[in-house]
């Protein structure tokens, strides 16, 4: 079973279709009401939407997931009965097996009612429609932008320490096609990070700068003190984002107090400085906050 324990929620939706073919005598028993097995109709919505909630017992590598809404729609025709289903949750993993369990199931259970008075049916298709939300749904990359990385640390500045979060949050930037056109090392110095800060951002106008370490309560931990002495607006939000994803691993992220925001037309986010911070960092701002150089452009969402 796949490792899902990194992913944000999101709004998730599929849809599906089953395609049930009979003859032209059973769809008219049906509108009739002169089915011997009581109303296939609905017996069949009501077997799809248990399915689509027992996914995971059904299917062996399929994740419970908490379903928001289930619907089962079935449309009559000539000589076909079509099922459509549609399924939603808040998660983290797709629910387009959910949808497909639930047409496939509404289907055989419409075959099982109507075999008494129809026994050349036949299942013709069952498949997916479309299905939204997650990452998938989100297609931008670092493309055409530029960015750098602050590493904000006494030890590793005097050279007691090696970098290990600066390194890995670059190699993080490059996979997602950011142009890194600077890693830099500094102690924790408000001054010195204010200075690097303003120079990125006004004359070397960066599009993303990103730092790690610096962000916790002890007497050195000044970054997010230098940053907001630049920052113009804050983005709250992806603050409160971050901080939500770790310390919904781990409870000690709630002493984080990174911050992030915007100087001109460059977004500076502050990161604890542990490979494990940049790792969930990167995990729940990207790709959604490249969305936000389209915003500083004058795009829409």
């Amino acid at each position: 079973m796949r490792d899902v324990s990194g992913k944000y929620n999101t709004l998730r939706t599929a849809k599906a279709t089953a395609t049930l073919k009979v003859s032209a005598s059973t769809i008219q028993a049906i509108t009739s009401g002169n089915v011997p097995k009581a109303d296939p109709l609905g017996v069949a919505r009501i077997a799809g939407i248990q399915a689509a909630k027992n996914t995971s017992v059904i299917i062996p590598y399929c994740h419970q997931v908490p379903l928001d809404a289930v619907s089962v729609d079935i449309t009559l025709h000539d000589s076909s009965i079509t099922v459509t289903s549609q399924v939603k949750a808040i998660w983290k993993t797709g629910v387009e097996m959910e949808a497909l369990v639930a047409a496939s199931a509404s289907a055989l259970t419409l075959y099982d009612m109507l075999k008494i008075i129809d026994d050349e049916m036949e299942l013709e298709s069952v498949r997916l429609l479309e299905k939204k939300g997650g990452k998938s749904a989100m297609k931008e990359s670092g493309e055409q932008l530029t960015a750098a990385v602050l590493v904000l640390s006494d030890s590793v500045s005097r050279g007691e320490s090696q970098d290990t979060s600066g390194k890995l949050l670059t190699e993080k930037l490059k996979e997602l096609k950011f142009d890194v056109t600077k890693t830099t090392v500094l102690p924790d110095d408000a001054s010195r990070i204010k200075a690097e800060l303003l120079e990125l951002c006004d004359r070397q106008r960066v599009d993303l700068i990103m730092t790690t370490g610096g962000t916790g309560i002890g007497p050195r931990d000044v970054t997010p003190e230098a940053t907001l002495e630049v920052l113009e607006r804050r983005l709250t939000g992806v603050e409160e984002a971050v901080r939500k994803y770790g310390q919904d691993r781990i409870p000690m992220a709630m002493l984080s107090r990174g911050v992030a925001g915007v100087r001109g037309k460059t977004v500076i986010i502050n990161l604890p400085g542990s490979r494990g911070a940049v790792e969930d960092g990167v995990q729940v701002l990207f790709p959604a906050i490249i969305h936000t150089f389209r915003m500083l452009k004058g795009g829409k969402h």
